[in-house]
């Protein structure tokens, strides 16, 4: 063979010796590719390359961006891409005088200072249901939640009690919001007036105006919702629970965090409002500030499963 090519029989072997010997680069790489398949698996195949290889950075396999995009395409993976959007506000009757405190600049010197919130709508096989999210500029954590099958002013005001009975708000706070209904209620006005909270509002189907929690739901339905079937309401309070305590507050990296996840921000660089600072004095719930209370998780993703309505008072 070597005679009717014209090649030396040295050049035969030697290419018999590189097909079997694998080279550092290659074994780098397959390395590599196990490391990247499992942050992506870790990630819920919602990371694209960038969260991919801040992560692998972080654990110690420094690669750079464009490497870790080129394992990806060849092993298949992409992270999953966002819809559209679509404004669904409806404005009040009722003629408000709250300004826009916010001005699209969605961050914050400390937490518990500036929030923002907004509603969902879930379709399940049993009917629609509904999220409103309270959102902490300073952290990017959904510090207060609730889910219910309507879309009623107590819905708000429920996330908004949630947040402010684990201690995530200081008196003065702004809370920003689209101008639907439930957030330009006398009853939504009357809660937050009593808690000391500073009320702000975007314009009428300009979602840029209220861009943070606009981005947090693109990114719930992108990486959870529109990937699952949902046949019962039950099957969707938990997921999204699962979601928003399991995953995205505590592993998803964020990309305006510098890549840390928003608990983590909260412990090292960003300590939540002291119980004093708060509106409710110290929280019978959380045993220290500084940290994350398994127990505050579990009954306020209880709560908000079952839809029960908080009593200020209680």
């Amino acid at each position: 063979m070597c005679r009717l090519l014209g090649v030396p029989r040295s050049s035969f072997y030697a290419w018999r010796q590189r097909v079997v010997t694998e080279t550092t680069t290659q074994a780098r790489r397959r390395e590599l590719s196990t490391h990247i398949a499992r942050v992506f698996t870790d990630g819920r195949g919602a990371y694209g390359c960038r969260r991919v290889a801040a992560q692998l950075n972080r654990e110690g396999h420094a690669c750079s961006v464009g490497l870790v995009a080129d394992l990806m395409r060849k092993l298949g993976l992409a992270g999953c891409q966002p819809r559209a959007y679509k404004c669904t506000a409806v404005p009040g009757d009722e003629r408000l005088h709250s300004p826009d405190l916010i001005g699209r600049e969605f961050t914050a010197d400390a937490p518990g200072l500036r929030l923002v919130g907004d509603i969902t709508y879930l379709k399940t096989d049993e009917g629609w249901l509904y999220l409103a999210t309270v959102i902490d500029l300073a952290t990017r954590m959904v510090v207060g939640w609730q889910l219910a099958d309507h879309m009623r002013t107590s819905l708000v005001v429920d996330a908004l009690d949630m947040a402010i009975t684990h201690a995530y708000l200081r008196p003065g706070a702004v809370f920003h919001s689209d101008r639907g209904t439930q957030y330009t209620s006398g009853e939504s006005s009357r809660f937050c007036k009593d808690n000391q909270i500073r009320t702000s509002v975007g314009r009428t189907g300009v979602c840029w105006d209220n861009a943070a929690a606009e981005s947090f739901f693109a990114t719930l339905k992108n990486a959870m919702y529109h990937r699952e079937m949902f046949p019962t309401r039950t099957h969707a309070r938990f997921a999204v629970a699962d979601y928003i305590e399991v995953f995205y507050n505590r592993k998803r990296l964020h990309s305006s965090l510098c890549y840390r996840t928003p608990a983590r921000h909260t412990e090292t660089t960003s300590p939540r409002p002291r119980p004093e600072e708060t509106h409710r004095g110290p929280s019978k719930i959380l045993d220290t500030p500084h940290k994350f209370s398994t127990t505050a998780l579990f009954l306020g993703a209880t709560h908000a499963l079952q839809g029960v309505t908080h009593d200020p008072a209680s």
